[in-house]
């Protein structure tokens, strides 16, 4: 017997123009938005001590630097780590850890029940907004296929889960080693995956053993951004310095910031001698 056809399902310009559709919603108001994530970073930097406040400042519905949280269950799959690790961080960054904030140190992988192991978990937390997988790598088929054709499916299957729980689903993924101008062609793979993500981000150091980076951030319901944080060794939690949505000489390549730095340093300098 034939296959079945399924009918293409179309809506027309005008029918478009006037529905009312929600808007994007977000997890850090303007930065973390529903869908799927990608954080980026090389090997011990400071990414899970970010994704670990953000697990428990969005269950508690705290700010992230000054940005509104939409609070709500969180699941921290810290696959990296020991519960006692974890435990250490937590105790270092907050005094108080709601009960909605859930940690998981092991997990099946995508060929391994992944996706129904998260929704599970969903079915008996209906209000969870935020799931972290810490590290992509560690949950991906175990294949030797590195194609962009692969690397664009097993994200774009973790997209779906996303969109079809209402979720941010985060992934925390390691950078390749060579450098690149572009911080997002640092990332581990094929472009395929940051083509098949819905926002990514990188977090980048100058130096491996400076405590300053530079959170770059791009995506479909962001503004293309870069947020100068510092790591505080008393805190242990990223705070923000600088943000190019406040600042956006930013943006410009170094040498034309540096220069405009420079333009003010030379203005203030001359009005303040027009004074004396």
């Amino acid at each position: 017997m034939a296959d079945q056809k399924v009918k293409l399902a179309v809506v027309d310009g005008e029918t478009l123009m006037d529905m009312k559709l929600p808007p994007a919603k977000f997890c850090v108001d303007t930065l973390l938005p529903q869908g799927m994530c990608i954080l980026g970073g090389a090997s011990k930097i400071g990414k899970s001590w970010w994704v670990l406040d953000l697990c428990a400042r969005i269950a508690k519905g705290e700010p992230m630097w000054d940005l509104k949280t939409t609070k709500g269950t969180t699941l921290y799959l810290c696959l990296e780590d020991t519960l006692r690790r974890v435990q250490n961080r937590l105790m270092c960054i907050t005094d108080e850890v709601p009960p909605n904030a859930f940690f998981a140190t092991t997990a099946g992988t995508l060929a391994d029940g992944l996706c129904e192991q998260i929704r599970d978990f969903m079915k008996e937390h209906t209000d969870t907004v935020f799931v972290a997988v810490d590290t992509f790598q560690i949950v991906r088929n175990n294949n030797i296929d590195t194609s962009y054709a692969n690397d664009y499916d097993e994200i774009r299957l973790l997209k779906q889960l996303a969109d079809e729980l209402n979720i941010c689903l985060l992934l925390v993924h390691h950078l390749r080693k060579q450098g690149d101008s572009d911080p997002f062609n640092k990332l581990t793979g094929t472009t395929g995956i940051v083509g098949a993500v819905d926002t990514a981000f990188v977090l980048d150091k100058s130096k491996r053993n400076a405590d300053s980076a530079t959170l770059y951030c791009t995506g479909c319901d962001v503004e293309d951004r870069q947020l100068e944080l510092q790591f505080s060794k008393k805190d242990f939690v990223w705070k923000m310095l600088r943000d190019s949505m406040e600042n956006r000489e930013m943006l410009l390549p170094k040498e034309m910031e540096l220069l405009i730095i420079s333009f003010h340093f030379h203005s203030k300098y001359l009005s303040t001698l027009q004074r004396m």
